[in-house]
């Protein structure tokens, strides 16, 4: 009580906090007549003038103001588009690393603007993270109109673009991505052989756009980029026929967590299946030797049980398609994990592609925390304000709205089952639809669009459905949704970025009503004549209502439906949001209230009745707490676990990284000879042990199988005064003479580019089958709590222990590479390694399968090689002879005229 007294009286801490910028904004509105005075070239000429001034020792909250009154002078000149006071408050939150929570409408992509160019003067580039490929390259284009102005570069990271204009686009001052190519890219740039063909530069400063639904929402699931394995469609398929004889009898499902468990009678039934089919080994389903076809069985059980089509997925052209579960967009490219997509694929008779391994992988959390500097916008962020802190210190400031909003949020009203629930949502559009107010209406699925669809047709409502399968027209649909009478059915709505303005949108009306009309006289009537047009089916929405936000079903995140409700009551506009529920909802049969809310609903209402009562409505948005509190524990434990990896990470990155900055990797292979040579003699003559006790068979094997060498051990062994040192030093001479032997006629720079090679492959062949060993452990981790074991604390203790091998092996492996190869002739150089074939890039939750990224194509890994380098050199094209093409000017990677189909500089162009 005393607090809601001392809160009435003083403000929450947010509105305090808010009261104490616009302090600073004050300072930035007195210098806006300075601006509006100067010329253009004095105004463009400020940000020269911000950098002389940062270099003589000024700081950027020294300039702010004043930099700030710049972009504000240049959007007014150059977009027409002037910053509220509010806007330059969020500015200033973004700017401090903070989270500006803006409502739907109030300019967040212009507000970007400020705090942009500010930190974009020091020269360290600025990243604006966007959800999508289309955000990105319309506010690139958009705003970059500002930042060009003032003499800052701009460029925009997509999927498919080349790697010249990646790279480009990083060394922009200000930067436009998704967040999907942001990650792959710092991991395609952590398995490359040359600092030359990375395109990132360091981390410096990130605003993220949406940030509720890129480090919340997409956090769940880590970035991983894969190569195919082998392939085993056929083994698909068989479990697939199996799986259609298991009956609803035969297992549990959990639809909280997304797992289907066999029962006791299930797992007999399931072994005499296989067995009839010759797929099991003896006669026990969990032997050993069963476990792959364990693993294919529990995915096909879940693709058959767990995922439906046109809910999770759908068929097009012979592909399932994941639909993306937040925006109800198809998400091409993208492919659930651990054969869970082969299941599906096999469940709907399309072709099977061959599973991956992984290659790299990181979660959004530990790939955003790299930033010095991050900080985010979005509509809706204080439900989720504590994970934003505990994850990446960031704070949550709730900007006031530059007009009072004057939506009306009425509410739920509930229905005992989908029909009658469906009925009511029609008859309801019906007479909005007949006064002309649109009307946006929100669903949870493809399915539930469809079935309400057919609701409207029957009772005669003209209606747009937007949903997966009308991806192409998404912004089209969207744009005329406020328009009078304009019915939207859509399959959720975050991130659709194209504002619903009521009346229409006069830009997107232009594009499609006038293109075909030559510039003149006829273009200016038709013009004039539009923009009259929706002038005054504006006014007409406003006395119709606004626009009528309807929201089918509760979704299992307050934020999904907050961002439904504030597409209606922009700017001040009147609007109206209300929710409609049963039963039948997924919110409420898995997570909501107990049976006796369910019986005493069956019990009192009757057929087509509803009721509404905030309490019912309190009821739900506790359900949505216990849902968004239990996906904030698996986010966590995602970041957990990927902390442990995230250390072995940077170790590896970093090795990477220092051998290719360093000027040869001699030093390394070095080191890692005498270490190697040093564990090979004690693991066979431990220390403190007598020479009679020495494994002298052993060591003569693994001298021999990681140094190539044959030395007289047993004569050694005839002297009194051998001790293991002794044996080490003739060891480590030996090693050296056979190496200066090998590599005495080479040329010293392609001495250290065949080192450099033979550390960086072996390091990624290593670090790859160590990351597919982490995947194994993590999923049979958790079994230990059936020990009283913390899963957690075993993996971190297990994976350190990994690691401390990976570590030995990489060492062994360089030397016996070193040792074993054939240095006769010159190899090609670090520009020419070998390539890998096209990966897979996928955002994977390594718990449930489920697949986040809408990244349509990784493109190449480029030059990179995870194979271990050959033991045997191309030899040139007769060796030792004269070279018949001297005398011709033929480029030294063109193919040799000799026709052996090597380059000529490997062929009759070797340097001898």
């Amino acid at each position: 009580m005393l607090g809601k007294f001392a809160k009435g009286l003083f403000g929450s801490a947010n509105d305090r906090y808010v009261k104490s910028l616009m302090k600073v904004v004050a300072k930035i509105n007195a210098f806006e007549p300075e601006m509006e005075a100067k010329s253009e070239e004095q105004l463009i000429g400020q940000t020269q003038a911000f950098r002389d001034r940062l270099a003589a020792g000024e700081t950027l909250d020294d300039i702010l103001p004043e930099a700030f009154a710049t972009v504000r002078e240049a959007s007014r000149r150059v977009l027409g588009m002037r910053h509220f006071d509010v806007q330059m408050v969020g500015g200033i939150v973004l700017h401090r690393g903070e989270i500006a929570e803006m409502r739907t409408g109030e300019g967040k992509t212009l507000v970007a603007t400020l705090a942009c160019y500010l930190n974009a003067i020091e020269g360290k580039g600025v990243h604006v993270v966007t959800v999508n490929d289309y955000l990105a390259q319309r506010d690139c284009e958009w705003m970059g109109q500002v930042y060009r102005y003032l003499g800052l570069t701009t460029g925009v990271i997509v999927p498919n673009i080349s790697e010249d204009d990646r790279k480009a686009a990083y060394q922009a001052d200000i930067a436009y991505a998704t967040n999907n190519e942001l990650g792959f890219d710092y991991l395609r740039d952590n398995m490359k052989h040359s600092r030359a063909d990375m395109v990132q530069r360091p981390f410096n400063f990130a605003i993220v756009d949406e940030v509720d639904s890129i480090l919340i929402d997409e956090a769940r699931t880590p970035l991983i980029i894969s190569g195919p394995t082998d392939d085993k469609s056929e083994l698909y398929v068989a479990v697939n026929e199996i799986v259609q004889d298991i009956t609803e009898e035969d297992y549990e499902k959990d639809e909280k967590t997304r797992s289907v468990t066999l029962t006791e009678d299930g797992t007999e039934k399931a072994e005499r299946l296989l067995e009839a089919a010759g797929l099991l080994v003896g006669s026990n389903l969990y032997d050993y030797e069963n476990t792959q076809v364990v693993h294919h069985l529990d995915q096909a059980l879940k693709a058959n049980v767990l995922f439906k089509v046109d809910t999770d997925y759908i068929v097009k052209d012979g592909k399932v398609i994941i639909i993306d579960e937040f925006t109800g967009r198809m998400m091409d490219g993208r492919r659930w994990s651990n054969g869970l997509h082969q299941a599906v694929e096999a469940k709907e008779g399309v072709d099977i592609k061959p599973e991956n391994q992984t290659l790299a992988s990181i979660t959004f959390q530990n790939y955003f925390r790299m930033y010095p500097k991050l900080s985010g916008m979005t509509g809706t962020a204080a439900t989720e304000a504590a994970e934003f802190f505990d994850i990446y210190k960031m704070d949550v400031v709730s900007i006031p709205t530059n007009v009072t909003v004057q939506r009306i949020d009425e509410d739920d009203e509930f229905y005992k089952n989908t029909i009658d629930k469906f009925q009511a949502i029609a008859k309801a559009i019906k007479e909005k639809n007949d006064i002309g107010q649109p009307i946006l209406v929100g669903t949870v699925s493809i399915e539930k669009s469809e079935l309400l669809s057919e609701f409207l047709v029957k009772e005669g409502v003209s209606h747009e459905v937007l949903n997966a399968r009308q991806h192409e027209r998404e912004a089209h649909i969207v744009a005329q949704a406020g328009r009078i009478g304009a019915v939207t059915i859509a399959t959720n709505m975050a991130g659709r970025g194209t504002d619903i303005q009521l009346g229409g949108n006069l830009e997107f009306r232009i594009a499609d009503e006038l293109s075909d009309i030559p510039e003149g006289a006829e273009y200016d009537a038709a013009l004039e004549k539009l923009t009259a047009e929706v002038e005054e089916e504006k006014r007409k929405v406003l006395e119709a209502g606004g626009l009528f936000v309807l929201g089918t079903e509760r979704h299992e995140s307050r934020r999904i439906d907050n961002q439904l409700r504030g597409r209606s009551g922009r700017q001040g506009d009147p609007g109206l949001s209300r929710f409609y529920l049963c039963l039948e909802d997924d919110l409420l049969r898995i997570f909501g209230p107990d049976t006796l809310f369910a019986k005493m609903m069956n019990k009192n209402l009757a057929d087509g009745e509803a009721i509404g009562s905030k309490w019912l409505s309190k009821a739900i948005e506790t359900a949505q707490k216990k849902v968004e509190s239990r996906n904030y524990d698996i986010r966590k434990q995602v970041v957990e676990y990927d902390d442990v990896m995230n250390d072995q990470r940077k170790v590896i990155y970093d090795q990477r990284a220092e051998i290719m900055d360093g000027d040869d990797a001699e030093e390394d292979i070095e080191n890692m000879r005498l270490d190697t040579i040093s564990s090979i003699v004690y693991e066979s003559c431990p220390e403190g042990s007598y020479p009679e006790q020495w494994n002298i068979e052993g060591l003569k094997e693994r001298v021999k199988s990681v140094l190539a060498a044959e030395p007289d051990i047993d004569a050694w062994m005839q002297e009194d005064t051998l001790d293991q040192p002794i044996i080490e030093e003739r060891l480590t001479a030996l090693s050296a003479e056979l190496v200066a032997t090998k590599t005495g006629d080479l040329d010293r720079s392609i001495w250290k580019d065949i080192q450099k090679s033979i550390m960086l492959q072996v390091l990624d062949h290593n670090w790859k089958e160590h990351l597919s060993t982490l995947d194994a452990l993590r999923q049979v981790v958790f079994l230990r709590a059936y020990a009283q074991k913390t899963p957690l604390n075993e993996y971190k203790q297990e994976a350190f222990g990994m690691f401390e091998r990976l570590l030995e092996t990489i060492r062994e492996e360089v030397t016996r590479t070193v040792h074993t190869s054939d240095y006769r002739v010159a190899v090609p150089d670090m520009a020419e390694l070998p390539e890998l074939p096209d990966f897979l890039t996928t955002h994977i939750d390594p718990l449930t399968g489920e697949d986040n990224s809408d990244d349509v194509d990784g493109g190449s890994l480029g030059l990179v090689s995870t194979q271990l380098p050959p033991q045997q050199r191309i030899p040139a094209a007769n060796p030792g002879t004269e070279n018949p093409y001297a005398d011709q000017e033929i480029s030294r990677n063109a193919p040799c005229p000799c026709g052996s189909g090597r380059k000529y500089k490997q062929c009759h162009g070797v340097v001898r």
